[in-house]
């Protein structure tokens, strides 16, 4: 199996200019991803009124999904933390507005101003922690009341499955994972589907494709998991759902534990290497590194 672009390096380093160009210039690449795109827009349901809807890609990329939307005629925003895969939309003139930001801190869009929301290949890449700060909880504020929001994935694993499906849970949505072609490992593909609120736009649960399809390879590997078609997940509410799950390859160190508290001695040689620093440090007395009463 190929190496996953999410276990070499941060989206924002992996994706550099010569990475974003490349990617975007790959004819195959921008096949799979107008499938992608038109299979996510078909799961999000919207009514068929013909009136223009705001939607929200997130992970957009250089805007290949994004053109799929306005080839629809539906009007979007692109987010994305690749400043490189940011330019190259600017060069190809995509026509939705975009945004530098990483998904995993939030949208920071007002609330209930989407009209739905898609993200082709992205959401694995929250599985892995970069940073300290890194435990944070994407949120989907800016979806209105009703409105999906349909996640194309590539997990790991059935365990990265779960974890991502747990965190949407625990976060309150309705909704499930939706398996296109389970029985086959070149065209399979999965869509975490969720709904935020009451399901105003359309209540039935949405299926997956079972039938023959063209071989096609994927443009990121999809190890042979589990079949599953829709995994329901039973609450529901409006705010979302993702949490960093594990630190890239950066093992902590492990921390010695010691029963023995600090005594005098370890003080005092602290203090005498503040001193040989220039610090300013406490003079030595009787009651240095002397033990505390608790007070209540």
């Amino acid at each position: 199996m190929a190496n996953r672009p999410e276990l070499i390096a941060p989206p924002e380093i992996f994706y550099d200019d010569t990475e974003a160009r490349k990617y975007t210039s790959s004819s195959r690449i921008i096949d799979i991803q107008a499938k992608l795109s038109e299979r996510a827009l078909e799961l999000l349901a919207l009514p068929g009124d013909g009136v223009p809807r705001l939607l929200l890609d997130i992970g957009c990329g250089s805007g290949l999904s994004g053109e799929t939307l306005s080839e629809n005629g539906h009007q979007w925003i692109g987010l994305d933390i690749s400043q490189s895969m940011l330019n190259i939309a600017l060069e190809r003139e995509v026509e939705g507005d975009l945004l530098l930001g990483d998904m995993g801190q939030g949208l920071g869009l007002r609330p209930g101003v989407v009209d739905g929301a898609i993200s082709i290949s992205a959401v694995q890449w929250l599985c892995n922690a970069d940073k300290a700060s890194h435990e944070p909880r994407l949120r989907l504020k800016c979806l209105a009341r009703g409105a999906r929001a349909v996640f194309q994935i590539y997990p790991e694993s059935v365990a990265q499955r779960e974890l991502i499906l747990g965190a949407a849970m625990r976060a309150g949505f309705a909704g499930g994972v939706v398996v296109d072609y389970p029985h086959s490992s070149k065209s399979r593909k999965e869509f975490l589907v969720l709904t935020c609120g009451p399901p105003s736009i359309s209540s039935e649960a949405p299926k997956g494709k079972v039938g023959d399809m063209e071989s096609c390879s994927d443009d990121e590997s999809s190890g042979d998991e589990e079949n599953r078609t829709v995994g329901h997940i039973s609450k529901n509410l409006e705010v979302l759902f993702l949490l960093r799950a594990s630190i890239r390859h950066r093992p902590r160190k492990k921390q010695k534990i010691t029963k023995k508290g600090k005594g005098r001695e370890w003080v005092l040689k602290k203090k005498e290497q503040m001193r040989r620093k220039g610090c300013a440090v406490p003079p030595d007395t009787k009651y240095t590194a002397r033990k505390r009463k608790a007070r209540f």
